[in-house]
């Protein structure tokens, strides 16, 4: 009978905690599978994953780690062979898990090639939350599922001051970088602003406008991601206005939108586009790329 998944901190188990193998970290169900990097799976979510240096696009930051999911790629190389799945168990876990908002313990091993790694065995490096996940080609040509995860641990000596992204007014936003302790994008309300007024805060998607005690609701929705990996900017160019139901399908990517803006996936027809409103297909093609519908 399986090990029962568990989220969250081990009895026993603090950070910086050394294992000499990964048969050590199955019987408190720490990182329960041997071979796998990812614990989980997508009806309950993953609860751990090793750093291993099975895959060549991972990228470790300390606080901050881009992490290739599962499937395709060369066991003995780390190069990729075929294209990775969001259907893949461990994939599908670690969307549920940003989805649900639960923590991943993260594992590095020595075979990581990070200077957070161990010269042997593996260390438990904390807990993270996956903030972001999206598509892309990867080094060897194919496509691979793509994680950001974020520190969330209460170790507050071990984080560095991270920059913060401080969009200033300009048709295609700079971005001034001071320190900080969170990693954000600080959004320019008055584009957001103009972007709603221009659809009377009408959904691009249902055509509705929520109505509340003081005026109407509605969001303003950045088609290629702020900040990075993304690195989207911040212009009329790059927003729609949504309902929140919609923005957050868009974001996760349940729809997408075609060059002809044509709806993609869960939604069907066209997205309303006043004629004043002059989208950067670039970002539209951006947005299916990084959720599959290329």
């Amino acid at each position: 009978m399986p090990r029962e998944i568990i989220f969250g901190e081990i009895t026993g188990v603090q950070e910086g905690h050394w294992f000499e193998g990964r048969k050590e970290m199955m019987p408190a169900s720490f990182h329960r599978n041997w071979g796998a990097g990812i614990d989980g799976n997508g009806s309950e979510g993953a609860a751990a994953i090793v750093l291993s240096g099975g895959y060549e696009d991972d990228k470790d930051l300390g606080d901050e780690i881009i992490y290739t999911g599962a499937g395709g790629n060369d066991a003995n190389s780390g190069k990729q062979v075929a294209d990775q799945k969001w259907t893949n168990r461990g994939n599908a876990g670690l969307l549920k898990s940003m989805n649900e908002g639960l923590p991943v313990r993260v594992i590095r091993g020595y075979k990581h090639k990070s200077p957070f790694s161990p010269t042997s065995g593996y260390t438990y490096a904390g807990l993270y939350s996956v903030v972001d996940a999206w598509q892309e080609t990867g080094k060897s040509g194919f496509k691979i599922c793509r994680y950001r995860l974020l520190y969330v641990g209460d170790n507050t000596e071990r984080k560095s001051a991270e920059e913060v992204e401080l969009d200033l007014d300009h048709n295609v936003r700079e971005k001034k970088r001071v320190k900080g302790t969170v990693l954000r994008i600080v959004r320019d309300t008055k584009l957001a602003h103009d972007i709603k007024a221009l659809y009377n805060h009408k959904c691009q998607v249902c055509d509705f406008a929520i109505p509340t005690k003081n005026g109407f609701y509605s969001e303003g929705a950045h088609i290629k991601p702020l900040g990075k990996p993304h690195n989207g900017d911040d212009s009329l160019a790059n927003l729609i206005c949504l309902c929140p139901n919609h923005h957050v399908m868009f974001d996760k990517g349940s729809f997408s939108i075609s060059d002809n803006y044509e709806l993609l996936g869960a939604e069907s027809g066209q997205l309303a586009v006043h004629t004043q409103h002059k989208i950067d297909k670039e970002n539209l093609n951006y947005h299916r790329g990084s959720h599959g519908y290329n």
